[in-house]
């Protein structure tokens, strides 16, 4: 296969996506830090967890924050300048995912300072790239991919 051809199969986004998902990521994450002690604040990292896992192992399309984007905002904007590669958001989201995961496996053992650390790693991600447009686990996807280049 060519370069050309596997550069036209690639998945891409619209940027503005990712980072609405990283808003709505935001504002849950931060509620669940709220109410971390609480059987309301397992479920919310629950949901969570499953959010990521369904944007890093199916897809960014199966990612319930990107269909809200494509369905709901997305038509009522104009068309992105340009589209961006979907891979370094989908390694955002396993980024999100074991950090979810770690906080999901704490809470429910009653370890809350690791579920809230992990908690507020995963929320201090999410609020830059919702706020400054800095996707923090797309930075790592782009290092490791220079690294392999390497």
């Amino acid at each position: 296969m060519t370069s050309d051809t596997s550069a036209s199969v690639r998945r891409t986004v619209d940027p503005r996506g990712p980072r609405f998902g990283a808003a709505i990521t935001t504002v849950v994450l931060a509620v669940t830090l709220v109410f971390i002690d609480t059987t309301a604040g397992t479920v919310l990292i629950a949901w969570q967890t499953l959010v990521f896992a369904l944007g890093s192992l199916v897809g960014l399309q199966a990612q319930p924050y990107g269909w809200v984007f494509r369905r709901v905002v997305r038509p009522r904007l104009s068309p992105p300048s340009e589209m961006e590669d979907a891979a370094p958001p989908r390694f955002a989201q396993t980024v999100g995912l074991i950090f979810l995961a770690v906080a999901l496996v704490a809470s429910l053992a009653g370890v809350t300072i690791v579920a809230t650390i992990a908690i507020a790693m995963a929320l201090v991600a999410a609020f830059l790239n919702a706020a400054f447009n800095l996707c923090l686990g797309c930075e790592m996807y782009l290092i490791g991919a220079r690294l392999r280049r390497s």
